[in-house]
């Protein structure tokens, strides 16, 4: 559960130094009136880029007669500012396909949050669209995290009592996040049936932490100095299945062949960035076709090309994503999922066709 912010953990007001030096309290009240926690200058600064690129139809599918939602629906509405956020030439009013993703500045610029999803595409053999379960669950990703603290929220104890009253919202977790996701997916009438794996991230901008949740083969690494510090594990039943949170419509007899996984499978992980560091999320477009130390090479040549912070973790964003589109049309290129499928004694030649969607952050400290 969220820790909500309670009236007992609010009473830091000192009433017996106030007593003492009435004077000094009175002061240090009136300047912190106008003072806010949204206000206040923080150690971290994280610079965000995204890019994706859905796969080509393939002319074997029958499009499915379901619509998606609709530019008018609060899920549609959310759905396309996202897509049109970056302004970018790769991938601006371009479809994402059966992935989606969200990026989203939490409550009082206490931290970011960020987050991938991609739909099972097996659905489509129901006539289920599989990318309307991953757009409603990163919109209800984005919603919750838009509402919350990165960390503990920020109570000024100089701050008289009703003032501090006034503090708002809860700290929250990517894997409490996570859940609350899910069961809006649940609750979600247009949402007939689906799957998704998930990555969630979250940076705090006051402490540098960062905590994540995961389920599946999407997932997040860290670059720092040039290697590859942490890569979040794979998490699957068998070969190219992955765990996967799901929704069965009410004919469950139909779906008895669907996996189904819960958000408290997900692993978590935290740590403490650094400045410089690029923290990437991805769905498996990217895992299967583009090998970690490809990732590294791409942000090293960036960076040295020069440009702000932003143009730089865009222009990240757009490569490496470029990048997996070429490799995944390779038929003669070894790639990550060639290899796998090796180890599972399966052969399989070259890059794997799929949605791409790449979040990535990089972390500066600005005290």
């Amino acid at each position: 559960m969220s820790r909500l912010v309670s009236r007992k953990s609010r009473r830091f007001l000192p009433t017996a130094y106030q007593r003492a030096y009435p004077l000094m309290s009175q002061s240090l009240t009136s300047t912190s009136r106008n003072i806010s926690s949204e206000s206040l200058s923080r150690p971290y600064k994280f610079h965000i880029g995204a890019s994706w690129a859905g796969k080509p139809p393939d002319p074997k599918v029958v499009p499915l007669n379901h619509p998606p939602f609709t530019a008018e629906s609060p899920v549609g509405r959310w759905r396309d500012e996202m897509l049109a956020r970056p302004k970018h030439a790769l991938s601006h009013g371009k479809d994402a396909g059966e992935d989606f993703f969200y990026i989203a500045d939490m409550r009082n610029n206490s931290g970011i949050a960020f987050g991938v999803a991609d739909g099972v595409g097996g659905w489509i053999d129901s006539g289920v669209d599989p990318s309307l379960f991953a757009q409603t669950l990163m919109y209800h990703a984005h919603r919750y995290s838009q509402t919350s603290w990165a960390g503990e929220p920020e109570i000024d104890p100089t701050q008289e009592y009703e003032v501090r009253e006034k503090v708002e919202g809860w700290e929250m977790t990517p894997f409490e996040c996570l859940e609350l996701a899910y069961h809006g997916v649940l609750r979600e009438r247009l949402v007939e049936a689906g799957s998704s794996t998930a990555c969630l991230v979250h940076l705090n901008s006051s402490s540098g932490i960062l905590r994540s949740a995961n389920l599946g083969d999407s997932g997040f690494l860290i670059i720092r100095s040039s290697s590859i510090i942490y890569k979040a594990p794979v998490q699957t039943h068998f070969f190219n299945c992955p765990k996967q949170l799901t929704k069965l419509p009410s004919n469950t007899r139909k779906y008895n062949r669907s996996y189904i996984d819960y958000p408290s499978e997900a692993a978590v992980y935290e740590t403490k960035v650094r400045d410089g560091d690029i923290v990437i999320a991805y769905t498996d477009g990217l895992s299967d076709n583009v090998f970690p130390s490809d990732l590294v090479a791409i942000c090293s040549l960036v960076a040295r090309s020069g440009g702000s912070e932003d143009q730089q973790v865009q222009t990240m964003a757009d490569r490496i994503v470029q990048y997996a589109q070429s490799c995944m049309r390779d038929r003669k290129k070894v790639s990550p999922f060639e290899k796998d499928a090796a180890r599972e004694g399966m052969y399989y030649r070259g890059g794997k066709v799929d949605d791409v969607t790449v979040v990535m952050a990089l972390v500066r400290e600005t005290i």
